[in-house]
């Protein structure tokens, strides 16, 4: 953090000292150089240096564009896995161990040279006994303990900053952190990822267009994920793309339609859809790949996004402000001035044609302004939103031409008929009768219950103080000292009492002892006045 000129945060912390010896030790020559680039790629190459765990919290800061300038999200897209290949016989024992048995009798070939390596995992080419061509796709040994080392470290790190920061505490780190700590679990467990990939299979069983590699059950675990090798171009390679013949704009298209029809109808979807997630088949058909990263809407949140592209196009900021609060769990306090932001974005872009419509920088804006008035977004649409940034990237290199808005309008609009169809209307007006009705019947029993508590005495009221945590801690620190100070003038008294006997005959060692008592009271005296001096310097 030093080196990338991140050092200050570590001064607001209290260890001045450590910060400026650390500083000399790591070459504050480098750190004054490093501070010509721009703070974002500071960043990015600090995570990069501190390890695979650091990497990931970068990736997922990379989908929190409610809460970071579009500057550093651009430079956190970049951060990928970059950590040199393991030998592949430091992997044979991790396979054994999850087989049950010799490698020999699963796999008749298997390419010692990895087709990647990132810094949890690492994939192989190989060839099943039955014949089947397949990647292996094995856990690196141990990094699961380190993964949980560093996590503990962050979780350190979010609780001293939400007390400390008032600024961080409103970005909700721990929130972050505790998002950050689920996503990668998940990732460590190749058999979630298995059963994410089946899972989209399934959801698109009716469309040959759209696939996802075959998983093998019988050799896939938590540690190792055994799929069927895809024989096709990579997204990523842009020379083979063109080289392929496929229709672009017909690939674009599916691709768009495809991750919609995961977010909108199956409420389940490929999170990070980038072009290396993608492999093309003859007949421009897609195979998604590496479900590692999936989200999941509940159908109340996507109705609440419907509403909020509805109230958008009927130009009711109210009806987006009161979304967009409920997202980030505010009070209506607030809404006034962002009501207003609101209005002047939908008046920007009210009534401009689909097709000059640019849905990345239509997010950036709605999200700046959400990062402006310290709203957040939930994790679920922050993947969301994350999934089509990345999907209009992927559709707009394949097609310059390529519309997002067009392409999820019929989506958008079958929903909002679906969400008012006789039938589901029907249902909900009957789901809500038959909760008032519960509502009334049991209001006397509840009334009942409260009387008979207040009448034992068991009525408690609770008061929730804000930053409670923050004045405990000062207080445990004001009692620290009162109980040094108590000290301190015990070990004078003791030893004033011990030297009033100079005159008589007594053991050197008692002599001793009481100049030892001096010499840690004042000590102790000098530490009392330090500490008091600092913490009235930091209130």
């Amino acid at each position: 953090m030093i080196r990338y000129g991140f050092g200050d945060f570590l001064r607001y912390a209290g260890v001045d000292q450590i910060v400026e010896k650390a500083g000399e030790v790591l070459h504050r020559s480098d750190s004054e150089r490093l501070m010509d680039v721009p703070a974002p790629e500071r960043m990015r190459r600090a995570l990069e240096e501190m390890g695979p765990t650091f990497v990931k919290l970068g990736q997922i800061l990379s989908t929190r564009v409610d809460l970071l300038p579009p500057d550093y999200i651009r430079e956190l897209e970049k951060l990928r896995d970059r950590v040199p290949t393991l030998p592949f016989d430091k992997l044979v024992t991790e396979i054994e161990a999850e087989l049950g048995r010799p490698l020999r009798e699963v796999f008749a070939e298997i390419d010692t040279v990895p087709l990647a390596a990132g810094s949890v995992a690492q994939t192989h080419r190989a060839c099943l006994a039955s014949g089947d061509e397949v990647v292996v796709k094995i856990r690196r040994p141990g990094i699961r303990r380190m993964i949980e080392a560093d996590l503990r470290l962050l979780r350190r790190l979010a609780r001293f900053a939400t007390r400390r920061f008032e600024d961080v505490a409103r970005l909700r780190p721990e929130a972050i952190l505790q998002e950050f700590a689920n996503s990668i679990h998940t990732e460590l467990d190749f058999a979630i990822e298995g059963r994410n990939s089946e899972t989209i299979a399934r959801n698109f069983a009716d469309d040959p267009a759209i696939s996802t590699p075959k998983v093998y059950w019988d050799y896939t675990s938590e540690r190792m994920n055994v799929q069927a090798f895809i024989d096709g171009v990579a997204g990523s390679d842009r020379e083979a793309v063109d080289a392929g013949g496929f229709d672009k704009r017909r690939i674009a298209r599916r691709g768009a339609e495809a991750v919609l029809k995961m977010m909108f109808e199956d409420r389940f979807f490929h999170a990070d859809p980038h072009p290396g997630n993608v492999f093309y088949l003859p007949d421009d058909r897609l195979v998604f790949i590496d479900f590692g990263m999936v989200g999941q809407l509940s159908r109340q949140r996507r109705d609440e996004m419907v509403d909020l592209l509805h109230g958008m196009v009927e130009r009711r900021a109210d009806k987006v402000t009161e979304i967009l609060l409920t997202w980030a769990d505010a009070d209506d306090r607030r809404n006034l001035a962002l009501e207003g932001r609101i209005d002047a974005f939908i008046d920007r872009v009210h009534g401009v044609a689909l097709d000059r419509l640019d849905i990345a920088s239509l997010t950036r804006d709605l999200f700046a302004a959400m990062r402006d008035h310290n709203l957040s977004l939930p994790s679920d649409l922050t993947l969301m939103a994350k999934a089509f940034a990345s999907l209009d990237g992927m559709g707009r290199q394949l097609d310059p031409d390529f519309d997002m808005v067009a392409v999820a309008e019929p989506f958008l609009q079958r929903q909002m008929l679906r969400r008012y169809a006789p039938d589901r209307v029907l249902r909900k007006a009957r789901d809500g009768a038959a909760e008032g009705l519960d509502l009334v019947t049991g209001l006397p029993r509840d009334l009942k219950k409260l009387l008979q508590m207040a009448q034992r005495g068991q009525l408690n009221l609770g008061i929730d103080i804000v930053r409670m945590e923050h004045y405990l801690d000062r207080f445990e620190r004001s009692i620290t000292r009162v109980s040094m100070a108590i000290v301190i003038a015990a070990l004078i008294v003791g030893s004033s009492m011990v030297m009033s006997f100079s005159g008589a005959k007594l053991p050197v060692g008692l002599s001793v002892f009481a100049m030892l008592g001096f010499a840690a009271s004042v000590v102790g005296g000098f530490w009392l006045i330090y500490t008091t001096w600092r913490g009235n310097g930091r209130r």
